[in-house]
């Protein structure tokens, strides 16, 4: 079994100051909620926050160990289809501009991903990457290492956006769409 990883940080997508609609308990016993993800490990989190505290979607909160200034405590980790709407929307956005700011984590993937068995390859995981793209990235690579998503495009003709790539690859694994996690929890 793997270890639980910690947020440190977590990105607001969605802010319910009366807590979550389909809660059917009274009005009185409902807490102020936020749905959220977390910075580096992309997890879908329940946040209920501190009396009086009011969150932005987009704002970011610390949910790590010790004092937290917003957050009272996680209430629990959410899958893709239960969260709200709105978060459904902010969600893509907070996915590309985390993947932005970690470009160099995600430049490394493609330098060092590996076979996971004698038929697939973890490029291959990659929405629109086949066996074709996949071998043209590992020549290239062996040549000289890749440093961004631009040298990476430039390098390998025909491939798909990489950062698009990968943004489509972290949304799938929220989904659960198969059970290989290369970027979620990683």
């Amino acid at each position: 079994m793997r270890p639980t990883l910690r947020e440190e940080h977590a990105i607001i997508l969605d802010f319910l100051p009366h807590g979550h609609p389909t809660d059917t308990r009274p009005m009185h016993v409902k807490v102020p909620i936020a749905q959220a993800i977390g910075e580096l490990h992309f997890t879908l989190l329940e946040l209920v926050t501190r009396k009086g505290v009011f969150l932005q979607p987009y704002e970011k909160v610390y949910i790590g160990e010790g004092k937290r200034d917003k957050v009272h405590h996680i209430s629990g980790r959410l899958q893709l289809e239960s969260i709200t709407p709105t978060s459904k929307i902010n969600l893509m956005t907070v996915i590309k501009e985390l993947v932005g700011k970690n470009e160099k984590k995600f430049v490394e993937f493609f330098n060092k991903a590996a076979p996971i068995n004698t038929r697939c390859h973890q490029i291959e995981l990659l929405p629109g990457i086949g066996k074709k793209h996949m071998r043209e990235i590992i020549e290239e690579r062996e040549k000289k290492p890749f440093e961004s998503f631009k040298e990476l495009k430039e390098r390998v003709k025909l491939i798909p956006d990489p950062e698009k790539v990968v943004i489509k690859r972290i949304i799938e694994e929220l989904d659960n769409k198969d059970k290989y996690h290369i970027f979620i929890g990683q």
